[in-house]
């Protein structure tokens, strides 16, 4: 159940930046309308975006990560959006199934994916030779780097959604 609506009025920043993106890609989906509510929030959210979508990480990787950090969430809103794109990116569903397990046919990537969830889950206890063990996977810091990037987002759009009550359109 919904339990924050879109703003009917939002603030005058928040509609600048629902204008240009209306402009770019379209109408909003309902997180981004209801982001709408706090200008920062909803800056903060595209410049986050946009800045993710540079990862060195390939897309089919980005989309695991950002299944296994969903599942854990429970953001049904997230899961539909990121299994979508991991179709688009060229996973099957067996691949989807693992990832949102954390967990990968390709032990490289099963590291990342634990990396990703413990990040999320209980980012204290990663110790040195936690990040010993990814890079001797072949992951080196920007890798490291850029998962810490990905689980933030997924962190703040699934918790944005569950807070808000946002949930995917049933089909």
């Amino acid at each position: 159940m919904v339990r924050i609506q879109p703003p009917a009025e939002p603030p005058a920043h928040s509609r600048d930046l629902l204008a240009e993106l209306t402009a770019r890609r379209g109408a909003p989906g309902p997180m981004v309308a209801t982001m709408a509510h706090s200008p920062a929030l909803l800056q903060g959210y595209l410049d986050l975006s946009r800045a993710i979508k540079r990862v060195k990480l390939p897309r089919a990787l980005s989309e695991k990560i950002s299944l296994a950090v969903q599942e854990w969430l429970g953001c049904a809103l997230c899961l539909a959006a990121h299994t979508d794109a991991a179709r688009a990116a060229g996973l099957s569903e067996s691949d989807i199934a693992l990832a949102r397990e954390g967990v990968s046919t390709d032990d490289r990537e099963t590291a990342l994916l634990d990396l990703a969830v413990r990040v999320l889950a209980e980012p204290a206890s990663i110790t040195d030779d936690d990040l010993a063990r990814v890079r001797a996977h072949g992951w080196g810091d920007r890798a490291i780097a850029d998962v810490v990037g990905l689980v933030s987002l997924n962190h703040l759009t699934g918790a944005f959604n569950l807070v808000a009550g946002l949930e995917p359109d049933s089909p």
